[in-house]
Parts: structure tokens; C-alpha cells; sequence
């Protein structure tokens, strides 16, 4: 069975709580949907989701995205940490209900809270991950949010019929804290003012 963080990262708008074999029919069905078209591919029934969820093995932490209120809106892991180069991967980001985050910087505070375990409570210097080059509104957003890109792997992922690049991108430490952090500050101090009114 997974371990993980014994308690959720806690945000203003959203905390992330530990990934649960319960999670498994909600998780499938953000995987099924159209927007997690150019993520790689993953269980096709709710059995072979929770048979995953149970194997994750305990170096891994699954998060789901919840809302303040509880509301389960998206997931995230941080996988792949090897303590000692002090790296880990940033992977499985999905917002899987857009709806219920409309107007909330959810996606956002996720990443922060991730990369502050990441980078002050694990002691990690670089958080890495692929994107699907493909998946432009993601390396954009990854840009904005102060990631870049390190490389390319060609025709590395396989959707349907189609080859497509991944893009290797990358953050470190002090990146995160001295332009991606306060970038993130201040469009969750946006979402708090839009909140407020």
C-alpha cells in the first residue's frame, strides 16, 4: 500500500491530500477525459486504477487536488526523489474538474505547495518533468510558473497512431524561490482579491 505525506499540504484555496484506492473511479474518469488526451496512457477500468493506486510504492507521493471545502478538483505526484543528487520528478498534474476551479487559482497554489515540499521540506535543489511538446497550454504554463525547458526527447510518447516529442523541463531551488515563487504569490493574492469581492 502507498505511503505518503501523513497529512495534507494545506493552501488558501486548495490542499493536497494523499492519493486513496477510494480515489480510484474519480481519478479513471479525469484520465478518460478529453483534457488528459496527451498525458500517457494509464488504467483502462476502475479495478486496474486501484490495483495502481495499492502499488505505488512508498518513495512516491500522490496527491489529490482538493478544494478548501473538500471538493476533489484535480491530482498531482511528486515521483522519482533521489535524495542524494537532490532532484525529484514533477508528474500525473491533472485538473480533472475545470469547472469546480473557475476563477480559482487552484492549479497555481497546487504547483506551490508541491514545490515547497519539494524544495523546503524535502531539501530538493531541481524539480524536473516531461511534457507532451504537443501540449502547448501546458509548456506554456510550466514556462510562466518558472520552469525550463532542458531538452528534447523525440518521438518519445506514442497517442494513437501518432508519435509525439516530450519536452524535458526543469526548475531549481533558488528559480522557484527567487522569481516562480513570487509570481505565484501574487497570482494567488489576484485569486484571494477576485475572492473577496
Amino acid at each position: 500500500m502507498q505511503e505518503t505525506t501523513e497529512a495534507a499540504l494545506r493552501g488558501e484555496f486548495v490542499n493536497l491530500r494523499p492519493l486513496r484506492e477510494e480515489d480510484a473511479a474519480m481519478t479513471l474518469a479525469w484520465r478518460l477525459s478529453d483534457r488528459a488526451e496527451l498525458l500517457s496512457r494509464g488504467a483502462d477500468n476502475v479495478d486496474d486504477q486501484a490495483a495502481w493506486i495499492r502499488s505505488r510504492p512508498a518513495s512516491e507521493h500522490n496527491f489529490v487536488i482538493e478544494l478548501t471545502d473538500g471538493t476533489p478538483v484535480g491530482m498531482l505526484s511528486l515521483i522519482g526523489i533521489d535524495r542524494w543528487h537532490g532532484h525529484g520528478v514533477s508528474a500525473r498534474f491533472l485538473i480533472g474538474d475545470d469547472d469546480a476551479v473557475r476563477g480559482v487559482p487552484a492549479a497555481v497554489e497546487a504547483m506551490k505547495l508541491l514545490y515547497e515540499y519539494a524544495f523546503e521540506q524535502l531539501g530538493l535543489q531541481r524539480v524536473w518533468g516531461l511534457v507532451v511538446a504537443d501540449n502547448r497550454r501546458m509548456v506554456k504554463w510550466q514556462r510562466y510558473l518558472g520552469m525550463r525547458e532542458e531538452g528534447r526527447l523525440r518521438n518519445h510518447y506514442r497517442f494513437g497512431d501518432r508519435l509525439h516529442d516530450a519536452l524535458c523541463m526543469g526548475i531549481l531551488a533558488e528559480e522557484y524561490r527567487g522569481q516562480a515563487r513570487p509570481r505565484m504569490q501574487a497570482l494567488i493574492a489576484a485569486g484571494r482579491k477576485e475572492h473577496s469581492r
